[in-house]
């Protein structure tokens, strides 16, 4: 992948409002499948084009949530400590570290945590356990080992840090290369035992 590439198509995204208007569903997901085969903003505004709205703004936020977690994966990928999921359509596992396998989650700093970024730093767990509980339903739900890559960016417009993807690879970096998997948090739910953990991503 041109991760440079990428990066700067992400950033055409940020001068267009972030709304989503609706939570992902299956329906709408179905009618925006196109945004895993266009790789241009150009040519996703075209195809949006006849959109109305809320439909347009829904393919914008997945092809940008998209084409930044693609970028994600890439950026793990590079280690040697890593090995990744030959298999695209697992929708449980993105990669081993070691010999842990992950899915990963790139979000925002919740807003529904109703907690402080310090907060969280120091009850980590708690943060952890919000972001499972409060996960997408659907086909997207799962109670297994999971990696949040958590943004927060000063200004509060923390959507935006999954653009920059140079910052994202110094911290992706910082992470791997001291990952322990002793370091580990451990939660049990719905009788599944789960294995996680927060990087951390600010600017």
């Amino acid at each position: 992948m041109d991760l440079l590439r990428v990066e700067t198509e992400l950033k055409k995204r940020l001068a267009h409002p972030y709304k989503w208007g609706r939570k992902q569903s299956d329906d709408w997901d179905a009618k925006t499948s196109f945004i895993y085969t266009t790789y241009s903003f150009e040519k996703l505004l075209e195809k949006t084009a006849s959109f109305d709205e809320k439909v347009r703004d829904y393919a914008l936020n997945r092809w940008f949530n998209f084409w930044s977690a693609e970028a994600v994966e890439n950026l793990f990928s590079l280690h040697e400590k890593v090995t990744p999921n030959i298999n695209k359509f697992d929708k449980l596992i993105d990669f081993t570290i070691n010999t842990t396998c992950f899915d990963h989650k790139t979000t925002v700093f919740p807003i529904g945590f109703n907690q402080t970024v310090a907060y969280a730093k120091n009850n980590p767990a708690e943060l952890i356990q919000w972001l499972y509980s409060n996960q997408s339903q659907e086909s997207r739900k799962h109670l297994k080992n999971r990696l949040f890559i958590v943004l927060v960016e000063k200004n509060k417009e923390h959507w935006k840090l999954k653009s920059e993807i140079k910052l994202l690879k110094s911290e992706i970096d910082k992470y791997v290369e001291n990952f322990n998997s002793e370091n580990l948090f451990q939660l049990n739910l719905e009788n599944n035992t789960i294995l996680s953990d927060l990087i951390w991503v600010e600017n």
